[in-house]
Parts: structure tokens; C-alpha cells; sequence
């Protein structure tokens, strides 16, 4: 009976569904709180439940699920109560993926840093991206595998039990106690984790975590799919996609962008690629330099990501470390880089460097000939030996329109690989897939990131492909756009409000073609002492911010957004983009990016207002 009731809620759900639910990327600050995140919107969802109350404008009102769409977003988090309701589990036990083979991988990593064993047991097959030897000499992932006719046949493990099934159809699960995780791996969605057990709560936050930062949750549109088919209705998504149409397309708009010839990658998101260079660069470094170290070397201070899954990656291999690269403000990146550079060389160490141009949120470009200078130059271990040459992997999510991998590009004899989120510019904010170039130097590493990229099944869906099929042939043109309206506002804010400190390229810069549509915002302050300076700015922040929402609310949106077709987005990286950066190097400033679509006069008007009430 309590089944039914859910079911039809859910089909009335799911017809009165908020636009927004199918489209967003990324969170709406204004309705978020983070440290309550997913359970803030389930509990005011159950709510609605209760009083029978589906309507589209309650619906609207629920505050935003999760921080990101790639780590859960409205449907996802509709899609896993359901699921819970329909098992008698709590909602946060069910966990969907858009990979087939990630939440496995989520349990393996788990147990690997807590010393647990694992069994994998399954019916059928395992997913065919699944490479057991890869993920044990590689990964350092400890597990054995059994097939078994039929879940009651597994038995009591002195460890850990995954049961992974494949099916066609989303359905209950014969809870076997035996069973800490059941994995329902769906051929068209991606995948559905199960917590069995109060005794494998614990596993919960780091399972997301895994989500948040290595892969991406179930896309909306295939959890719209997945809820469709729960509640017996055609899905909404059914339609024959020119997949191989779409794939060649998008291969051939980044080709043209970047100015490459080597195959290119798409992931499901950038992170995901991100995690696929880093993974291929470490099995790369185990082939080919066998028993020595390998050291990435990334900003503290860059995107929250990009940070926390460098750190995460050598959390788990003996033989990784992270080194620290200051890169801002005071930190001039070509100097830092030679500094390090020589210090690994002296360990005879492997050198692979993460980094963003321009930096994120200070966007700043480095002397580009000094930088390749730099990294080009040869290094001598302590015992005299040439040491290895780094490779050079450039997050250019800010300026993708930069051919730094083509083969005239200043660091064409530098490895180069350069990858971009693709809910930036790319897909103009309509879906997460981000891809990946090499140059010419770099092109033999490709074939590794590759093998990662499917082992943990993170491609880009066939509607990530198509969404990116239409968006990237105007990418350079919706930039150069953008970019106007940016420089026309800085020169605005300048003229007003001399006073503040604004982060943005120089004309010069431009010039060469770094054209962003971001620049960050250091208000002035006042006070008697650094804390109450900090404070003031802090507050006066949030005043503008709120002040534009309040007077442009059909433009501009207080979002972790950047690239979107129209409309004009406020941050503060240190509350969103930097969350798991440490706080001491976090950056209390607003960053603004502006569409090549919005009411620029207004957006003067409304800062002329700001600026004549402080």
C-alpha cells in the first residue's frame, strides 16, 4: 500500500517537475546551506509527501540538493528516496552513479584505507569496464571476485560483501544480510548503490565523497529515465541519438579549438577527466619509471576539486605525494615551479604538474615564454643523472579558447595536457562533460588516461555528446562576446569605485587571447584592526550581492557558474568553489562572470546604486 502511494506521488512529481530540475549545472547558492545539503531538501520533500502536495511552485521552493549536479542535484536525490522508500531504507543508504563501475570503486577505496578485505560477488557478468588487475596494481585496491547462481548463496565474509548485478530493470532488492552493498548496474543509467546495515553507515559520506570528486552522480535526464520506468511510464528520453554523428562532431569542434591532431577525450565531467589524467599519469609513472616517487604538484588555493582529489589520490598510494605550488598574488608561478621543479629533480623523482591559466579566482597568466623556459629546462639528480622532464597538465577552463596544446603553441616542446570542464563555456552551461587534448610531446600519454577514463566508466553520456555536438561549433564566438561585456563592466566598476581592487587581465593579455569573462572583486574596507577590515568587506560582499539578485533577479543569480549563455553570476570562492581548500588560503572576495546575453546598463545602474550607499 505505502509502495503505491509513493509511486503515485512520484508520477505526479515527476509531471509537475520544475524546469530547472532537468537543466542546472550548478547549485543556487541563495537557497543552499551546505552542511545541510541533501537532507534539508529530502526532509522538506518528505514533507510535501505527506500532504499530498506535488505542485509545481512547493516543488520550486525546495532548497538546492547537494553543491553540484556532478555530486547529486533534485531528481537524483527524488530518484534515491524513492528507491529507499520502496526497500524500507533510509534515503541517504541508496546512491546513484552515472558510472557503472564507480561504486565499487567508492566501497574499494574505503577499505583500502581502513585495512578491510573485500569480496565482489555477482550474477551474470561484471561491467565490462571493470579491469580487476588495473585496479589492484594501479589503484592498490585489495578484493577478490566470486560468481555466484543467485543472491542467497552468498555467505558470511569476514570483511566487506559487494553484490553487483546487472539489470534491465529497476527493482527491489532481496536484502540478504550477508551483503554490506548492493550495486544495481543499469545498462542505459549508470548505476544504484544499497547500504545494508547500520554497521556500514560510515561508508555513506565517503561513498559521496567518491561521487562528489572522481565521478558524477546519475544525470538528470537519466534519472527522470530511471523514475519514468519506476513508475511504469514511457521514458521522456527514449529517441534513437546519432550517437557516433555527435561523438565525431565533438571531436572535430575541440580538434578545431585547440588546434590538435591527437585524439581527444570526453568525460562526464571535469573532474572525472581529471581524475583519468591523474590515474594514467600514475600508471604511466609505474611502467615506465618503475620505484620512483611520483610528485603532482598543485596549488593550494586552486578550485576545491582539483585540490581535494590530488590529495585524495595520494592518500591512497604510498608512492604519491602532493607538493604545494604558490602560485597568487604575492607568488610569482614561473619562480615556484623552478623551485620545486629543482627540489624533485634532486629526488629523482617523477614531476607532473596541475594548474590553472588563468588562476582561479585572482585571474592571473603567467609569463608564458619565462614558464616554458622553465619547465623545459634540464634538471640534474643528486647523482648527477638527467631527471625526468615534467609533464605540464593545464586546466584552462577560464580560457579555452587558448591553443596551448596546438603544435606552433609556446609549449609545443613542453608535455602539455590540457583539459576544460565542459559546464563552462563548452556546453554553455547546459551539461558537466569535459574534455581533454595533448600536444604533439604529450600525445603517447593519452592511451593511459584513456584505459582510465573507461575503467571507471566516466565518458561523457550520448546526451552529454549531443548537448556539446550543438554548443561547441559558437563556443569561441560566445566567448570573444563575453569577454566585451566583461571588460566594459571592470572599466564601469573602476570609474565608480576606484577604490576597490579588481583581478582581471590585462589589455595586453587580451591581446594574445586571453579573453575570460571572470574577474574577482576586492572591496574596500575600513577599520581599526585587520579583523574588523576583514569583517567589514566580508558583510559588504553579501550586500552587493544580495543587491543585485534583489534588483536584477531575472539575471543575475548568486551561482558557482561560469560560461552560461545569458545572465551575469556572484560567488564568493572561499564559500563555494574553495570548500575543501584550507581556510588559510581561501579568498573572501566576489567573483562576478557575465554572459554574452544580459542587460549590461542595468548592471551599471545597479552598482552605481551600491556604490552610492557605502
Amino acid at each position: 500500500m505505502e509502495g503505491n502511494k509513493v509511486l503515485n506521488y512520484i508520477q505526479d512529481v515527476i509531471e509537475n517537475r520544475p524546469a530547472d530540475w532537468l537543466k542546472l549545472t550548478t547549485h543556487r547558492l541563495d537557497i543552499y546551506n551546505e552542511q545541510l545539503a541533501k537532507t534539508q531538501f529530502l526532509e522538506q520533500f518528505e514533507s510535501l509527501f505527506k500532504d499530498g502536495n506535488s505542485e509545481t511552485s512547493a516543488l520550486n521552493a525546495l532548497p538546492t540538493a547537494f553543491d553540484y549536479i556532478r555530486l547529486g542535484h533534485p531528481l537524483s536525490s527524488v530518484l534515491e528516496w524513492t528507491i529507499a522508500k520502496l526497500n524500507n531504507l533510509k534515503p541517504e543508504n541508496v546512491i546513484s552513479f552515472s558510472s557503472k563501475t564507480a561504486p565499487i570503486l567508492a566501497v574499494l577505496r574505503k577499505n583500502l584505507l581502513d585495512h578491510k578485505h573485500t569480496q565482489i560477488v555477482y550474477t551474470g557478468g561484471l561491467p565490462d569496464a571493470f579491469d580487476a588487475e588495473v585496479l589492484k596494481r594501479v589503484y592498490g585496491y585489495k578484493f577478490d571476485v566470486k560468481h555466484v547462481e543467485k543472491v542467497e548463496e552468498v555467505s558470511e565474509f569476514n570483511g566487506s560483501t559487494i553484490f553487483v548485478s546487472q539489470e534491465d530493470e529497476i527493482s527491489n532488492v532481496d536484502r540478504n544480510p550477508n551483503i554490506n552493498f548492493f550495486i544495481q548496474v543499469h545498462s542505459r543509467f549508470g548505476s544504484i548503490l544499497l547500504v545494508n546495515g547500520e554497521q556500514n553507515d560510515g561508508y555513506i559520506s565517503e561513498i559521496q565523497h567518491v561521487r562528489r570528486r572522481e565521478t558524477i552522480a546519475m544525470t538528470p535526464a537519466d534519472c527522470l529515465s530511471a523514475l519514468q520506468q519506476l513508475v511504469g511510464k514511457p521514458s521522456s528520453d527514449h529517441e534513437q541519438r546519432d550517437v557516433e554523428i555527435n561523438k565525431a562532431r565533438v571531436l572535430a569542434s575541440i580538434r578545431k579549438i585547440t588546434g590538435t591532431k591527437s585524439k581527444a577525450l570526453v568525460a562526464s565531467s571535469g573532474l572525472s577527466m581529471q581524475y583519468a589524467i591523474m590515474m594514467g599519469l600514475v600508471h604511466e609513472a609505474l611502467e615506465n619509471h618503475k620505484g620512483k616517487a611520483i610528485k603532482f604538484i598543485v596549488p593550494p588555493n586552486c578550485y576545491g576539486g582539483t585540490n581535494d582529489q590530488a590529495r585524495r589520490v595520494a592518500a591512497c598510494l604510498d608512492n604519491v605525494e602532493i607538493v604545494d605550488l604558490l602560485v597568487d598574488g604575492e607568488n610569482d608561478m614561473v619562480q615556484s615551479i623552478d623551485t620545486v621543479l629543482d627540489k624533485i629533480a634532486s629526488l629523482d623523482a617523477v614531476p607532473y604538474i596541475i594548474a590553472e591559466i588563468p588562476t582561479n579566482p585572482r585571474v592571473e597568466v603567467p609569463d608564458l615564454a619565462k614558464l616554458r623556459d622553465v619547465l623545459g629546462k634540464e634538471r640534474k639528480t643528486a647523482t648527477g643523472e638527467v631527471a625526468i622532464d615534467p609533464v605540464f597538465i593545464l586546466d584552462q577552463t577560464f580560457c579555452p579558447n587558448v591553443q596551448f596544446a596546438s603544435e606552433d603553441s609556446i609549449l609545443s616542446t613542453i608535455r602539455t595536457i590540457s583539459y576544460a570542464s565542459g559546464s563552462k563555456f563548452p556546453s554553455g552551461g547546459k551539461v558537466t562533460a569535459g574534455y581533454c587534448v595533448a600536444n604533439t610531446k604529450a600525445e603517447a600519454l593519452m592511451e593511459k588516461i584513456e584505459q582510465h577514463l573507461i575503467l571507471c566508466d566516466n565518458e561523457a553520456t550520448d546526451l552529454q555528446m549531443e548537448i556539446l555536438a550543438e554548443q561547441l561549433p559558437s563556443m569561441n564566438q560566445r566567448i570573444a562576446d563575453a569577454y566585451k561585456n566583461t571588460r566594459a563592466y571592470v572599466n564601469y566598476i573602476k570609474e565608480v569605485l576606484p577604490a576597490a581592487k579588481i583581478n582581471f587581465v590585462s589589455d595586453e593579455l587580451a591581446k594574445e587571447g586571453f579573453t575570460p569573462s571572470v574577474f574577482s572583486l576586492d572591496l574596500p574596507t575600513k577599520g581599526e584592526t585587520d579583523e574588523e577590515r576583514e569583517s567589514y568587506k566580508r558583510a559588504l560582499n553579501l550586500k552587493l550581492i544580495n543587491l543585485m539578485i534583489e534588483k536584477i533577479p531575472h539575471e543575475s543569480k548568486y551561482c558557482v557558474s561560469y560560461g552560461q549563455l545569458k545572465g551575469c553570476y556572484w560567488t564568493i570562492p572561499a564559500t563555494s568553489t574553495q570548500g575543501t581548500t584550507k581556510e588559510d588560503d581561501k579568498d573572501y572576495i566576489a567573483r562576478v562572470s557575465l554572459s554574452p546575453n544580459l542587460d549590461l546598463e542595468l548592471h551599471k545602474k545597479v552598482f552605481l546604486d551600491f556604490v552610492e550607499q557605502i
